[in-house]
């Protein structure tokens, strides 16, 4: 499973973009290298999925892959890709059902969009779920960067019947990118915020690589309060060592004004219910009703507000 990113460098073309795209395939050469333990395992349940012809699909209304021939395997080889956190997808009649509803959040989402014709970048992509629903809903080209082998093959797997669709997974950090790139259109930040130790220089390094007057999605947990109010975790929130701030909304608006965004907005705030993100067979670990104390699901185990998750959109001027 060799990444040829010829067909990236020649759709980034003539864009603010071309030379970066042109030094990928040795930055990605030089990534595979070090590579990971479980990474040829990921590889080969990729390549077990059956060689059958595509009679369809659909990213607009889902991730859907169509066939009309036997596809045997297909299950046992997505099998061998768990766990598998966003989606759900569907492969040949196989209900690939992850750990999150990803379509309810990308439905509370999308109405406030207009992906058409659009340089994409997602940062923190994970498997790629929400790229393939950007290009349904009009992309131009997707480009996600997430450092996750497994999630780089979980993509895989779909991209495998897919090939010509401009979506691209680069196993990257955004530190891996190069400086003020301002090359993309639209930049998607979900679920990514809170893991960040310096949230203000997280905003500065999204916002130098969108064009001027590009639109930053940001979806990210919050809490109540006004634009003074953050809770910073003493240890874990909801069990996850990697949480630093949760501002309020108020808050965090204030956050991209101070870092240089414009018509800075809230289109959504909702709480994480146990049906969004939950264990499944295809993710058998615990979930967020572990995380949630069983005597008042308003509350972490820790004590703290239960996931609260707002979609925030700004501009850079």
């Amino acid at each position: 499973m060799n990444l040829d990113l010829t067909a990236l460098a020649w759709k980034l073309a003539g864009t603010p973009l071309a030379a970066w795209a042109n030094g990928l395939q040795a930055q990605f050469d030089a990534r595979l290298a070090t590579g990971h333990g479980d990474l040829p395992r990921w590889r080969r349940a990729v390549e077990a999925l059956p060689d059958v012809p595509l009679a369809g699909y659909d990213i607009r209304d889902g991730v859907r892959l169509f066939t009309e021939a036997d596809a045997q395997g297909t299950r046992e080889a997505l099998q061998g890709l768990i766990p598998w956190r966003k989606g759900p997808f569907e492969v040949f009649g196989v209900q690939v059902d992850t750990e999150w509803r990803s379509d309810w959040k990308w439905e509370r989402v999308a109405p406030h969009l207009d992906l058409t014709g659009k340089r994409v970048l997602d940062v923190g992509c994970g498997n790629g779920y929400y790229m393939w629903r950007m290009l349904g809903a009009g992309a131009e080209a997707v480009v996600g960067v997430d450092p996750n082998w497994l999630f780089f093959c979980q993509f895989h797997a779909i991209k495998r019947y897919l090939p010509e669709l401009p979506a691209w997974h680069l196993p990257f950090a955004l530190e891996d990118l190069p400086a003020r790139l301002e090359g993309f259109d639209t930049l998607f930040s979900m679920g990514v915020l809170y893991h960040r130790r310096s949230p203000i220089d997280h905003l500065l390094d999204l916002k130098d690589c969108l064009v001027r007057g590009g639109e930053l999605v940001l979806e990210t947990l919050v809490i109540e309060g006004d634009e003074q109010a953050a809770l910073v975790p003493e240890d874990r929130y909801a069990q996850m060592r990697n949480v630093w701030f949760l501002p309020s909304v108020p808050a965090l608006a204030l956050w991209l004004r101070r870092a240089g965004f414009v018509e800075v907005r809230c289109v959504d705030v909702s709480l994480t219910s146990v049906e969004e993100q939950r264990s499944t067979e295809w993710m058998r670990y615990q979930s967020l009703p572990d995380f949630l104390d069983p005597q008042d699901r308003s509350r972490t185990v820790e004590g703290l507000p239960a996931p609260r998750r707002a979609v925030m959109l700004a501009r850079k001027p």
